[in-house]
């Protein structure tokens, strides 16, 4: 999953980040509105952690900006201004969730699973498909009751289609979601990740849709 982050506090803006890697994400990190303002008229991201004082453009009219353009992507306000009023304002601007500093890095990482979940519309806490059973909190995948070891990369992969169950994602889609800014990616990494899980899971779990891109079929409506 691709994150976005917007702090301008060099020394948290830098655990944040190394936290999130750890926890399986992409991070993408802006310190100040203008720049967070315009990596998300550009970009997709999975979620949105934004502090609010910011410089050049301050946090709440970041968020104002996205929800006017009819972004629905999930945002998890980060802030040091504990009032009542600050958090009705935060939450009216389009917030989803919001966290006071100073947090502990297992709550964030746990409120961004909640808020990617829900914005999926999936309710439950493990997700499902084929029989594959994955655990986003234990970055843990079973089939047929056994764990199956898969790398960073084809863990996201797997997510990111088993969170769009039914849909079909492009590779530059996937490539968006697996990427931060200023990673190499190679041109055939997503094809690869794919040919990996079919082997270590089944091969017909993920479908290739020619010329359009892959697919995870919803059970249900099967």
């Amino acid at each position: 999953m691709r994150i976005l982050l917007v702090e301008d506090d060099v020394l948290l803006g830098d655990a944040i980040q190394a936290g999130l890697k750890q926890s399986g994400y992409a991070v993408d990190w802006m310190r100040d509105g203008v720049t967070a303002d315009q990596a998300l008229g550009t970009e997709a991201y999975a979620a949105v952690v934004l502090d609010l004082g910011l410089p050049r453009l301050d946090g709440l009219e970041v968020l104002r900006r996205l929800r006017s353009r009819g972004a629905p992507m999930p945002v998890l306000i980060l802030t040091a201004r504990d009032t009542v009023d600050d958090r009705i304002k935060g939450l009216d601007a389009g917030a989803d969730d919001y966290l006071l500093k100073p947090f502990d890095m297992g709550e964030l990482a746990a409120r961004l699973r909640a808020l990617v979940r829900r914005a999926s519309g999936k309710a439950e806490l493990l997700l499902q498909a084929g029989g594959v059973q994955l655990d986003p909190a234990a970055h843990r995948v079973l089939y047929r009751d056994q764990v199956v070891e898969l790398s960073p990369k084809e863990f996201a992969v797997l997510h990111a289609l088993i969170l769009s169950t039914g849909k079909v994602l492009s590779r530059a889609q996937l490539e968006e979601q697996l990427y931060a800014w200023g990673e190499e990616v190679e041109s055939n990494a997503v094809e690869v990740h794919i040919h990996h899980l079919r082997r270590k899971l089944f091969p017909e779990l993920i479908e290739t849709i020619r010329g359009v891109g892959y697919l995870i079929r919803d059970d249900k409506k099967a």
